[in-house]
C-alpha cells in the first residue's frame, strides 16, 4: 500500500521540528567545528522553512523533498560528532 503523500508530508514535516528542537551543538563555541555545526544546523532549519512555504502552497512534493533534505542535514551532523542529539527514539539514525 503506498504511502498517503499529504500524511507523510506532515510527518516527516513535524519530524523535523522536533529533531531540530532535540539537537544542541556539540563542538565548543568559538571552534571551527561550531561554525560547522552552525552551518548544518542552519542549513537543517532553512530546509524546515522552505518545506513550510511549500506545504502551505500545496506543493507536497517539494515540501516532502525539503523536509527529507533538512533532516539528512542533522542526521549527518549528528554522525560526525558536531551535534549532541538523543540515541534513543525515532529522531536521528545514530546510536
Amino acid at each position: 500500500m503506498a504511502a498517503d503523500l499529504e500524511e507523510k508530508t506532515d510527518r516527516y514535516g513535524e519530524l523535523l521540528a522536533e529533531a531540530l528542537e532535540a539537537t544542541e551543538i556539540a563542538p565548543p563555541e568559538g571552534t571551527p567545528m561550531a561554525e560547522g555545526a552552525a552551518d548544518y544546523y542552519e542549513m537543517a532549519a532553512s530546509y524546515l522553512e522552505d518545506g513550510n512555504h511549500f506545504r502551505e502552497q500545496d506543493d507536497l512534493v517539494n515540501a516532502l523533498a525539503s523536509f527529507s533534505y533538512g533532516h539528512a542535514w542533522l542526521d549527518a551532523g549528528a554522525r560526525i560528532g558536531l551535534f549532541d542529539v538523543p540515541c534513543e527514539g525515532h529522531l536521528f539514525t545514530v546510536d
